[in-house]
């Protein structure tokens, strides 16, 4: 089961990054476990400085921004190895 993991502190833009993490990930079928990090001093541990961040099992996948719905689909694609 993978660990998909929202690094924000609850902005708009990071409500949206776990909505599409959600949706990605059950559109592929995968096991998943959403998890948000929301205490700065935790997201600063992934070593991004702007929010909202997506990362899995522990590796950021993108930061700074809200990504497309079809990348969010293609990088957790590529963390699951499909």
């Amino acid at each position: 089961m993978m660990k998909i993991q929202i690094l924000g502190t609850g902005c708009p833009k990071c409500k949206k990054m776990a909505e599409l993490a959600e949706s990605a990930a059950k559109e592929l079928g995968l096991q998943y476990e959403l998890e948000k990090v929301i205490k700065i001093s935790d997201i600063l541990d992934f070593g991004i400085v702007a929010t909202p961040g997506l990362a899995v099992d522990g590796k950021v996948l993108a930061a700074g921004g809200v990504p497309t719905a079809e990348q969010v689909k293609r990088l957790l694609a590529q963390a699951a190895g499909k």
